[in-house]
């Protein structure tokens, strides 16, 4: 099972909050935090991240908080996990430059990896934070099951390998 960890879904939940919400693109970490049922701590850290990842920019004053950087059409999930994260990578070895894995001179699947993570980036990169606003077809199947503390938001999308028969 491949995930995205906690913060990185929490990320995208409150930057759905700023693109939804157009006639309000200003929002401070209290506001968001009672919105989205997460710790304030929590939304501070994570606003931190996107702040330094250059997806929002801040505003200081009587009206101050945060926006986004830019239109959310112009901001992907790539981006966003890369801003909490860091780089997208499917192995150890798919994150490293080459040369870096001792194992890599005798590893069989090595450049399948490569190109496992490159079509897994390119993807994550053509979704966009406004695709993320969307409701998701009725045909995509997901668990009846909601974690404690994760208020109303939306579950996270577990990828999982099936094999041929």
């Amino acid at each position: 099972m491949i995930r995205i960890a906690k913060l990185t879904d929490y990320a995208i939940v409150l930057l759905t909050y700023f693109a939804g919400e157009p006639d309000q693109p200003v929002h401070n970490a209290r506001d968001l935090a009672e919105m989205a049922h997460v710790p304030l701590p929590t939304v501070s850290k994570i606003l931190k991240a996107l702040l330094r990842g250059d997806l929002l920019v801040s505003q200081r004053g009587v009206n101050g908080g945060y926006r986004l950087a830019r239109a959310p059409k112009d901001i992907s999930v790539a981006e966003i996990i890369g801003a909490i994260e860091g780089p997208i990578a499917m192995t150890e070895c798919s994150a490293m430059p080459s040369g870096l894995c001792d194992l890599e001179p005798v590893c069989p699947v090595g450049s399948n990896w490569q190109k496992i993570n490159q079509v897994v980036g390119r993807a994550l990169q053509d979704l966009t934070l406004a695709d993320m606003t969307h409701p998701l077809p009725s045909r995509v199947r997901t668990s009846g099951h909601r974690p404690s503390g994760h208020g109303h938001m939306p579950q996270p999308l577990i990828l999982t390998a099936r094999r041929s028969a």
